[in-house]
């Protein structure tokens, strides 16, 4: 295997996880986050191997994948449901079946809350608390001035706080 693939290989193993739960997190299904996570690495593939500047690969991968999501629903014109069929997959296997039932529970809540929030706030929270990206990183993977994304993050959570009032 030449370096380059090798690289790659080894940014692939870094951001696979991340990219697939960010993916999951916006789409429908299992099968179409792994459809998008699988797409968002064949186009940066395609970039890497034209050797093309990517100054931030965390954020490159990142904006694909917030691209690829939303094009989905352009093209299925359809509202964004949550499907819960494989949120077990995203849970320690180690739980038990009790913690799993309230985790699952917890799990479709959160989802349902996160898809009533603008898209913008989505992606802040995800990265934030989910991938727990630093504010200065979620700024310049956005081009925000770091407050912004603070008062962003700040305001998405609250958001989020109040639809899970609302659903409970």
């Amino acid at each position: 295997m030449d370096t380059h693939k090798e690289q790659f290989s080894l940014i692939y193993d870094q951001y696979i996880d991340k990219i697939y739960r960010f993916v999951y997190l916006k789409v429908s299904s299992q099968e179409t986050a792994e459809d998008i996570t699988s797409r968002v690495f064949t186009k940066a593939w395609e970039a890497y191997q034209k050797g093309q500047a990517i100054e931030n690969m965390r954020a490159f991968l990142y904006k694909i994948a917030g691209n690829m999501a939303i094009d989905h629903y352009r093209q299925k014109d359809r509202k964004a449901t949550v499907s819960t069929e494989s949120v077990p997959q995203l849970i320690d296997d180690r739980t038990n079946i009790h913690d799993r039932a309230v985790l699952n529970a917890d799990m479709d809540a959160i989802k349902a809350a996160l898809a009533s929030v603008k898209q913008e706030y989505q992606d802040v929270i995800i990265w934030h608390y989910l991938e727990d990206m630093p504010t200065e990183e979620i700024a310049q993977m956005t081009g925000r001035p770091a407050g912004t994304v603070r008062v962003m993050i700040h305001r998405g959570l609250e958001m989020l706080k109040d639809q899970l009032i609302e659903e409970a």
